[in-house]
C-alpha cells in the first residue's frame, strides 16, 4: 500500500522541493510551473494582481490588494476536494505567496485533518532546513538527506572556486525596477560567499525599496536586474524603468559592460533546490573568468545600447 501523503503546495519553491523528494502534489499554486508537470496540477489559490502589467502598475495593484484583503485568495473548493494530509505554506512574504494565516483559517473552516508546514527562509541554511522539515512531513527523510548533501557539495565547490578570484567587486542585485528594490534574504549571503561585496543589504534582511541616489552612490561594479516574478522577456520589457533614470550610464557596472538581467521568477526569488543554479549564474556574472557563461534562459548581459 502506498503511504505517500497527499500534499498541497502553495508556493513554487515548495513545489520544487516536493517534486525533488519524489512526491507529486495533488494541488499547487497558480504560479507553480517547475518541474513542467507542476503546471498541470489544480490551482489551490489565485492572485488579485495582473502579472503581465508593468512594474509600476504591479506595485500599485499590490499596494491596493494588501489594503483590501491580501494579494492572494485560497480556492477553498480546490483545497477541500484535494483533502490533503500536508499543506506547505510560507511566512516570508505576503506578496510572493498566500500568507500562512489565510491557510490556517481555510484549513480550520473546511475542517481538514492535515499538517501545515510553513517555510520562512532567509538564508541557504534555512532553505536546507526547509527541505529537511518537508522531507520529514512527507516521510522522505532519506531523499531529503541525499538532496541536501548534493546541494551542499555543489555550493562548496562554487564557493571554493570563487575564492580564487583576484577581485572582490561591489555587487547589487535588484529585485524590482519601479520602485527600485534591492534583493535581500539569501542573496546577500550568496554574493558574499562568492567573494564579492553586497554593500546595500545585510544578510537575511528583507528586500526593500531604495532611493535611486543610494544605488548610484554605491556605484556597483556588477549589477544584476532580477525582478520578482519576471522572466527575462518581461525584465527586458521593463528595463527602461532603470535605463531612463538619471545616471544609469554612469554606474560602473554599466560603463564596464558588467550589468546583467536574470530570470528572477525562476532563479532569484524561489528559495528551493535551484538556488544552487542561481549561485552558479551569479558567480559567472561576478567572476566571468572563473565560471562558464550561464544559459541564455537564466541570465544575459545588458547591452549598453538600451540606455
Amino acid at each position: 500500500m502506498d503511504d505517500t501523503p497527499d500534499v498541497v503546495s502553495l508556493l513554487p519553491s515548495a513545489t520544487e522541493i516536493v517534486y525533488a523528494l519524489g512526491v507529486e502534489p495533488v494541488a499547487t499554486s497558480h504560479e507553480c510551473d517547475y518541474p513542467p508537470a507542476a503546471a498541470g496540477r489544480p490551482d489551490a489559490n489565485r492572485s488579485r494582481v495582473d502579472p503581465d502589467a508593468s512594474a509600476a502598475e504591479i506595485d500599485a495593484q499590490v499596494q491596493e490588494a494588501e489594503a483590501s484583503g491580501g494579494v492572494y485568495e485560497i480556492r477553498r473548493d480546490v483545497l477541500a476536494e484535494a483533502d490533503p494530509d500536508v499543506v506547505v505554506s510560507q511566512g516570508i512574504c505576503d506578496v510572493c505567496a498566500v500568507d500562512e494565516v489565510l491557510v490556517h483559517d481555510a484549513v480550520d473552516e473546511l475542517g481538514l485533518d492535515c499538517t501545515v508546514v510553513t517555510t520562512d527562509p532567509h538564508s541557504l541554511s534555512d532553505v536546507f532546513d526547509d527541505i529537511e522539515r518537508i522531507g520529514a512531513a512527507l516521510g522522505r527523510e532519506g531523499r531529503a538527506d541525499d538532496l541536501m548533501t548534493d546541494l551542499r557539495e555543489r555550493v562548496a565547490a562554487i564557493e571554493t572556486r570563487a575564492m580564487t578570484a583576484d577581485e572582490r567587486p561591489r555587487v547589487a542585485v535588484l529585485d524590482w525596477t519601479d520602485p527600485v528594490m534591492v534583493a535581500g534574504h539569501w542573496i546577500p549571503e550568496m554574493v558574499e560567499r562568492l567573494n564579492a561585496t553586497f554593500g546595500l543589504q545585510e544578510r537575511a534582511a528583507a528586500s526593500r525599496p531604495f532611493e535611486w541616489r543610494e544605488v548610484r552612490a554605491y556605484d556597483p561594479e556588477v549589477a544584476v536586474v532580477a525582478p520578482c516574478g519576471f522572466d527575462l522577456d518581461q525584465t527586458f520589457a521593463n528595463l527602461s524603468d532603470l535605463t531612463d533614470r538619471t545616471g544609469w550610464e554612469d554606474i560602473a557596472a554599466v560603463r564596464n559592460d558588467r550589468a546583467y538581467a536574470m530570470d528572477g521568477h525562476h532563479y532569484v526569488n524561489r528559495p528551493g533546490p535551484r538556488l544552487v543554479e542561481t549561485m552558479e549564474a551569479l558567480a559567472a556574472c561576478i567572476h566571468p573568468d572563473l565560471f562558464e557563461t550561464p544559459p541564455d534562459h537564466v541570465a544575459r548581459p545588458l547591452a549598453r545600447t538600451v540606455a
